[in-house]
């Protein structure tokens, strides 16, 4: 990439850095700038530079590139010692870790901040300092940001950009002042913190129990006091405003935690505590763009399944999504402490989980499907400190929609790159009518969705132009703070969790027909939850037992919501052996063991009534359909192509892959039974899809491999466990 590339200075960064270039080729030449002789003499005599000199002027006589790894607050001294020995063209860089006072200083050198300037910074470091400590792996999978200026010359900034990667570093760009701000309270502060705290505990008297008996914490968070004193130093008076003003904000956090503690506030302390350790996970989804999940992976996911095999046993899937995200919702609207049992722990409802908890509700757990929400009430909600993430969840971004638009603050609800591309206004134009003012500000209506509080909204009579049970949930939610009767009509049954529910927490919800009837200015009193089995997921394991030789399995504790239903329906009336035993109702939702044997499925012409019932389980019926005798014709379900993806075309596609013949129709698809074969299946990240073509394994006469599958923890976080013990031969790749 260079001719040559002259340090001045080689501790830890430089000579890390001198390192890649050396082991890379990078540069013909390295040369080198130190106070220190025995520095230089060190470096040549390990072979890292080629030459070496204590007057910097020399050193950078003929260099391609200038790197400044000395302490920053040197720098306007170096810049002034090299300013009439370097040429017009050579790009001169730094590492330090703080880019104002660098800018100003090569601003006080130069009379402007020359173009070939490019501050940069790696956040990469280690307690050893030093040209022997060093590490030619020191960067890799770190973050490097780049402070380019507006005059900033691109060639320059791109050949810095190139050296940091070539060097394994993720390359960032941020402005000069952000830089400053946000190192101020992620990197500045904590070694301020460190620092102190070892000082404070270094001058008690019983300083040698405190060391000798400190917990794994506190050598953990202290580690960084062991970092280099000059150089710290030197950080703190750079960028000092910055890091008094991160001070001035932990301070008032301590403040606020202390008061709780001092007063014995067993709700404020817990609410501190699990925002805190919530946030260590959700933040970084949001800056990644991916859903939000506690076990954190960037890696695609493939799924390979052999084919043929079994299922057997008694299995209890993932509890129920849609009552698993109502639960929180309410819950944290509700007066007193709601408890909540069979938790569904997956992506999805866990960004609702995050949501409510950036809106200032205390919520213990999850933990083993546990949840403790300690309500606000209806007015109790606070402004969230920045824009809601959603992750891939549709129902979470709809259903807060109707929550969002009766509070009195703003918000902006966002989501990974799945749910970006996913119909909002279908919420957004009932909800306005309401009087709510929503943006959609995606193309095509699509997210990010934007909502302006403090708008009085208005009860009206919606006739739902398409039955969709989220649009109904989020108008009836809006409706808790409207003034009148709300009447909402369907134009055909969707699930009616949310009715059920809003009973549950003891708020008046009519249902007549197709008619539900809401009054606003009610109150929700805090309960108890118990969520069932979710029959969306109990249905890959219903077809996988139906298509499956000498199958024999029982569904343990599953919703059977009548509007949920519509999976059983077509399975029997597609010959499917179901045994439904131990009916039951919990919490106000109807539950029981469902059985399933093997069964010689025969084509049908798909009953329109029970589409709306079985939205969501049409992908794992379109494998049951590719097993049977026959023909299946499904219509009225053009629902399936605003999904998390096109999910008739996405399984045609897949379908058709297997040697099935299946022809996607505007609402629905033809399918023709047929021996299905193996191969590659692109699931578009749609966790259904992954699963159901899982499933069609069971009766494939090839290996089949589902790529792009992590998607799947949205609905069903221990499908592959349970596929497993369950009899199916699957594998999970990171590719």
């Amino acid at each position: 990439m260079f001719n040559q590339v002259t340090f001045i200075g080689l501790g830890l960064i430089g000579s890390s850095l001198a390192r890649v270039i050396r082991a890379q080729g990078l540069a013909k030449k390295i040369v080198a700038s130190s106070r220190s002789e025995r520095t230089l003499q060190t470096a040549l005599d390990i072979a890292l530079i080629d030459e070496a000199y204590t007057d910097a002027a020399q050193a950078v006589a003929n260099a391609d590139v200038v790197v400044l790894a000395m302490p920053v607050c040197s720098t306007e001294k170096v810049l002034a010692s090299i300013k009439h020995a370097v040429r017009p063209t050579t790009i001169i860089t730094d590492v330090g870790s703080t880019k104002g006072n660098v800018v100003d200083a090569a601003r006080r050198v130069f009379g402007d901040v020359p173009s070939h300037f490019i501050p940069a910074h790696p956040i990469a470091g280690s307690e050893q300092s030093g040209v022997l400590a060093g590490k030619v792996d020191l960067f890799k999978g770190h973050k490097v940001i780049i402070t380019p200026l507006a005059h900033s010359d691109k060639q320059a900034t791109q050949q810095i950009q190139q050296l940091w990667q070539a060097a394994g570093a993720d390359v960032l760009t941020m402005t000069v002042e952000r830089h400053d701000e946000v190192l101020a309270k992620t990197s500045h502060l904590p070694h301020f913190l460190a620092f102190s705290l070892v000082h404070a505990l270094a001058k008690e008297s019983q300083n040698l129990d405190i060391f000798r008996y400190a917990a794994g914490g506190f050598r953990d968070f202290t580690r960084i006091a062991g970092s280099d004193p000059t150089m710290w130093h030197d950080i703190f008076l750079a960028n000092k405003a910055s890091i008094l003003n991160a001070l001035t904000s932990f301070n008032s956090g301590i403040e606020q935690l202390k008061t709780a503690v001092e007063a014995e506030d067993s709700e404020a302390i817990l609410g501190i505590l699990t925002r805190a350790q919530a946030a260590r996970h959700h933040f970084t989804h949001m800056l990644a763009g991916t859903a939000y999940q506690k076990t954190m992976t960037t890696k695609n996911l493939q799924f390979v399944l052999e084919a043929g095999g079994t299922l057997q046993g008694n299995l209890r899937v993932a509890g129920d999504k849609s009552i698993s995200h109502r639960s929180i919702m309410l819950g944290s609207l509700a007066e007193g402490v709601t408890e909540v049992s069979g938790f569904l722990e997956g992506e999805d409802a866990l960004a609702t989980l995050q949501a409510f908890r950036d809106m200032g509700v205390v919520i213990e757990g999850p933990k083993n499907g546990e949840v403790r929400i300690h309500g606000v009430g209806l007015h109790g909600l606070q402004a969230p400190p920045n824009a809601i993430y959603c992750g891939n969840s549709g129902t979470s971004m709809r259903l807060l929609s109707g929550i969002l638009a009766a509070q009195k603050f703003d918000t902006v609800m966002t989501g990974d790159p799945s749910l970006s591309k996913r119909p909002m206004e279908r919420i957004a134009k009932p909800l306005r009518q309401m009087g709510a003012v929503i943006q959609t500000t995606g193309e095509k209506g699509t997210p990010p969705v934007s909502i302006k509080g403090n708008q009085a909204l208005q009860a009206m009579t919606y006739d739902m132009p398409v039955a969709s049970a989220q649009v109904k949930s989020g108008i009836l939610l809006a409706a808790l703070w409207a003034d009148g009767e709300t009447v909402v009509t369907e134009p055909a049954p969707t699930r009616d969790h949310s009715e059920r529910m809003l009973r549950g927490f003891g708020y008046d919800v009519s249902t007549e027909g197709s008619t539900i009837r809401i009054k606003g200015g009610g109150k929700l009193t805090a309960t108890k939850i118990d969520v069932p089995a979710d029959i969306s997921s109990a249905a890959f394991f219903m077809v996988g037992a139906s298509i499956a030789p000498n199958a024999d399995v029982v569904l343990e504790h599953v919703g059977i919501n009548p509007t949920r239903i519509g999976v059983i329906n077509i399975l029997k009336a597609m010959g499917g052996d179901l045994t439904i035993m131990n009916e039951r109702e919990v919490g106000g939702e109807p539950v029981a063991d469902i059985r399933v044997r093997s069964a010689k499925l025969k084509g049908i012409h798909i009953d329109e009534a029970d589409v709306p019932l079985a939205i969501d389980e049409f992908p794992a019926l379109f494998i049951a359909a590719a097993c049977a005798e026959g023909t299946t014709v499904l219509t009225g379900a053009e629902e399936l192509r605003v999904k998390e993806s096109d999910r008739i075309q996405v399984m045609a596609d897949g379908l058709i892959t297997l040697g099935i013949d299946a022809k996607p129709t505007p609402d629905g698809m033809v399918i023709q039974g047929g021996l299905m074969g193996g191969g590659k299946i692109i699931s578009h990240g749609d966790h259904r899809i992954a699963m159901s073509f899982a499933i069609a394994s069971l009766r494939a006469t090839g290996t089949i491999e589902i790529e792009d599958c992590a998607n799947v923890a949205t609905s069903f976080p221990n499908f592959v466990s349970l596929a497993k013990r369950a009899g199916l031969k699957i594998q999970v790749l990171e590719v």
